[in-house]
């Protein structure tokens, strides 16, 4: 069997916020599925069009585009969904953001892959489901970046 969406850890799918969108559930399915927050509208889904860190004033003045290199980092929006993360999915979108702005795209892109691939099956791992969406072998997802907020 084919890894599922393998190779999806790409700098356009790193979310302003820090979700890396190539473990989004949304996104790894087969139907209907995301092409991301900085990528396209087709297909995607309400809340992320709406979403109101992706459609933040502030992102505008940045050079990247990522919520860290914002004034107000870590602004309200991001504490909640950050808050959200961390107690639904043991993940810190504002850890991934600081590990992205202290390593640069490139070394954060390999962290990813390192952190989000099967090691049974090689396939792509969800941050929003507990087992590997291609092999069904259940992870633990307890990996923080452990850098300080």
């Amino acid at each position: 069997m084919e890894p599922y969406r393998a190779n999806t850890f790409k700098e356009i799918l790193i979310a302003p916020c820090g979700i890396n969108c190539g473990t989004c559930k949304v996104y790894l399915r087969e139907r209907n599925s995301c092409s991301g927050c900085r990528n396209s509208e087709l297909n995607k889904p309400k809340t992320r069009s709406l979403c109101k860190i992706k459609n933040c004033t502030e992102l505008v003045g940045t050079v990247s585009g990522f919520c860290h290199e914002c004034g107000t980092f870590p602004c309200i929006f991001l504490k909640k969904i950050d808050k959200r993360y961390r107690l639904k999915y043991r993940t810190s979108l504002i850890e991934n953001l600081i590990s992205l702005r202290s390593e640069g795209m490139n070394k954060y892109l390999e962290g990813e892959s390192e952190r989000w691939i099967c090691r049974n099956c090689g396939g792509v791992l969800s941050i929003h489901i507990p087992k590997c969406m291609n092999c069904n072998v259940e992870y633990n997802n307890t990996n923080f970046r452990n850098v300080k907020i």
